[in-house]
């Protein structure tokens, strides 16, 4: 409801067991504009049901529940009839369940209105609105589905069967309440908690449905129908990098980034660079050409040079990029890969499908100075942060049905305490390795309903939260690529960084490290103290600096705080760079 957050993972599921997939939202209504937000008022939204027949149809569906998020929050992510004539292109408009206006009309006896209503929708996308009959056992569904015959033929608007389903088999409506409780923060005791009723939401058969609307076939016909307009396909793989702007003197983009690399590369080694060194720096050259990722490289250089031009600390290269001479020479990464036998095809090879990817470090307290400044070269609404999405994990999970069930919380958390602290650890393998927990499970009753409930909900997504350094660079505003999601005044994609990648994004990774903060406090310190520039050591090959890891003084250095590591380091006396390297 209101998100799309699924919808990439849902696709490939489908084509993957050869089931043709519909991309679609059922959205919020608000009930006068998206700007209105009285309470008691614009909090009673409506549902309504969109797919997307095309290209266009999607594009529009991801600005549609982005403006839900962006311009009509209220209680949820709301749009407004003005969005939906603006943004209706290849769309089929389904007119929702009971919670949809015309049904909510029909409940209330005012059947003027919910020809009114109808009459909109069916003048905004014409042979694309349908009404939805339902198959749920309410008995408000009955009445409403025999007044939607009606007004299907008096309106001349065509019936269609669906099947509002919220859970898969028919046995899984416990489950899912309880999931509900979770989400609600309430327990199954709760008489005012959220239920639905009936155990209907399941998906059921084709049987069931013929059986059920054996009077309306046309409705049954009618999902064919749409799904035969909906023809959406997700484009993979193919990169989609953002319009870098070079400037006017140079002809082309790869010009101005030949020129870059060649004069640095004599930054770096001097006016008469090593054969080696040339060489590598033009083999390189040619696979960034052939692969395309040209405009890679000078947004990643420009962004990079902004920060260093501002005096915003940033980290010298680590990861896969650090193998790279042409994001050496650039002033990207600062370590020489000739030097340390770095290999670029970890970083870039013809046979490499996804893009590639420099981990950048900045200054913990002005990283978000990069980003604003990124915000700004391409547009506030082609820059976006990512999400990421909690799950729930074995021990909360555990927690979280215990709770709803009205389990002793001493128990719970006895069972909680049992699963081993391992990262991925899941219930089914703790059973395997905790025999104290296998045997409360195989004898008694209680716990055994308890850990079965909490390994069906195992893994599934607990909250969305935004991940703390992934930031998206689009050629187009971000929402004709990915719908987009408001938390906290922060926006977010609604898609995870993976996917994002998958769909040939550019993802990248701003990383705010505190060490930078920590380094440059210290040289400032140093200068308003002393008096004194510090002058970092390009050559790494200051006695003293050793003398730390070989008296053990490593606390607070990233790989080398644990005893065993100090330990180590004590009896390898390391005094040049490649021994700390060879000790890791």
């Amino acid at each position: 409801h209101g998100v799309m957050f699924g919808v990439v993972d849902f696709y490939k599921e489908c084509k993957k067991v050869g089931i043709k997939p519909i991309i679609g939202c059922e959205v919020y209504v608000a009930p006068r504009t998206r700007f209105d937000k009285e309470s008691n008022i614009d909090n009673k939204y409506s549902h309504l049901i969109l797919l997307a027949k095309n290209e266009i149809g999607y594009k529009n569906l991801s600005i549609l529940v982005s403006m839900g998020f962006i311009e009509g929050f209220y209680y949820k992510p709301r749009i407004d009839l003005e969005l939906l004539e603006k943004y209706h292109e290849g769309l089929v408009c389904l007119s929702a369940c009971l919670a949809g206006s015309v049904n909510k009309a029909i409940l209330k006896d005012d059947m003027e209105e919910a020809k009114r209503i109808a009459l909109w929708h069916k003048n905004i996308f014409g042979e694309d609105y349908y009404l939805e009959v339902q198959p749920n056992g309410l008995p408000e569904q009955v009445l409403v589905n025999q007044k939607l015959v009606e007004l299907s033929k008096e309106l001349d608007i065509p019936l269609v069967a669906t099947n509002d389903s919220h859970y898969l088999k028919k046995e899984d409506a416990y489950i899912h309440e309880i999931l509900l409780c979770i989400q609600t923060g309430k327990k199954m005791s709760d008489p005012d908690r959220m239920k639905m009723g009936v155990d209907e939401f399941y998906v059921k058969s084709p049987e069931e449905m013929a059986d059920y609307f054996k009077n309306i076939p046309e409705a049954i016909e009618n999902t064919v129908k749409i799904a035969e307009k909906c023809n959406f396909d997700f484009e993979f793989g193919n990169t989609k990098l953002p319009n870098y702007e070079v400037p006017k003197e140079y002809a082309t983009h790869a010009d101005f980034f030949k020129e870059l690399c060649r004069t640095g590369l004599k930054k770096r080694y001097g006016d008469n660079p090593s054969k080696v060194a040339q060489d590598r720096l033009e083999y390189e050259i040619s696979v960034i050409e052939k692969m395309g990722y040209i405009d890679y490289y000078l947004i990643v250089w420009d962004f990079i040079n902004y920060a260093k031009t501002q005096g915003i600390s940033v980290g010298p290269g680590r990861g896969s990029g650090a193998g790279s001479i042409a994001a050496f020479a650039m002033g990207i990464t600062d370590i020489d890969p000739i030097k340390y036998n770095l290999l670029f095809e970890r970083f870039l090879n013809p046979e490499r499908i996804s893009m590639p990817d420099f981990d950048i470090d900045f200054c913990y307290e002005r990283r978000p100075e990069v980003i604003e400044y990124v915000a700004r070269k391409y547009g506030r609404d082609h820059v976006s942060q990512i999400i990421t999405f909690g799950t729930m994990a074995a021990k909360m999970v555990i927690r979280d049905v215990a709770r709803v069930l009205d389990y002793p919380y001493s128990e719970a958390d006895k069972l909680a305490k049992m699963i081993p602290n391992e990262i991925h650890i899941t219930i089914p393998k703790a059973l395997e390795q905790n025999r104290e927990l296998k045997e409360l499970y195989d004898t008694d009753p209680e716990v055994h309903k308890l850990l079965e409930i909490a390994m069906s909900l195992e893994g599934m997504p607990r909250q969305a939260s935004t991940h703390a350094c992934g930031v998206v660079i689009t050629k187009d505003p971000v929402d004709t690529y990915v719908p987009l999601y408001v938390r906290d005044g922060q926006i977010s994609t609604q898609y995870i960084m993976t996917t994002l990648e998958e769909l040939g994004l550019l993802k990248m990774d701003f990383l705010g490290l505190r060490t930078l903060t920590v380094i440059q406090d210290t040289i400032n310190l140093v200068k308003q103290n002393r008096g004194i520039d510090v002058e970092f050591d390009k050559d790494m090959s200051d006695p003293k600096v050793y003398k730390l890891w070989q008296e053990g003084n490593t606390s607070g250095i990233f790989q080398f705080e644990s005893q065993g590591m100090t330990n180590f380091m004590k009896e390898l006396k390391p005094d040049c760079l490649e021994d700390l390297i060879a000790g890791v």
